[in-house]
């Protein structure tokens, strides 16, 4: 096969390539209302979620701790009387309580971010109320001195 040959398919191949290629996005323009795609969460949909991470962190550290205990313990018994899988019980039982705390801190995170999201769009709400009804009183007031 020759160079020229060579180059030819190479071109040919890359033509067919390109037309093949299509991106799994929505057109750059859409036009109508500006809204891009149907996700949509509400403030019940954020507090159940918030609950839910909550419930989580309560109930895991209840029944994580058990089995903590439990494995350490059996952990103790297996070494003391030399079975080498106390110690990798042991090392289990490591991983699983930093496991757990990296949950546990997650799951607090969330139901945090939560609660502190929902706090601060309530005192923006009522900001933006009080400067709303600010605004009104002072057009009120303009009004009436042109004799409205």
């Amino acid at each position: 096969m020759a160079w020229d040959e060579w180059e030819q398919l190479k071109s040919q191949a890359a033509e067919r390539q390109s037309t093949q290629m299509q991106l799994n996005q929505y057109p750059a323009d859409q036009g109508g209302d500006g809204t891009q795609g149907d996700l949509v969460a509400g403030q019940q949909d954020l507090e159940a979620v918030g609950r839910a991470a909550h419930d989580l962190f309560v109930d895991f550290t209840n029944y994580s701790g058990h089995a903590r205990v439990a494995s350490e313990a059996a952990a103790g018994g297996l070494k003391g009387e030399g079975f080498a899988l106390g110690g990798a019980l042991e090392h289990v039982t490591e991983r699983w309580s930093q496991q757990t705390k990296t949950l546990l801190d997650a799951c607090a995170h969330i139901s945090n971010h939560l609660r502190f999201t929902k706090n601060q769009h309530a005192a923006d709400e009522s900001y933006i109320a009080g400067a709303v009804s600010s605004i009104a009183l002072l057009d009120e007031g303009f009004d009436d001195r042109k004799g409205h």
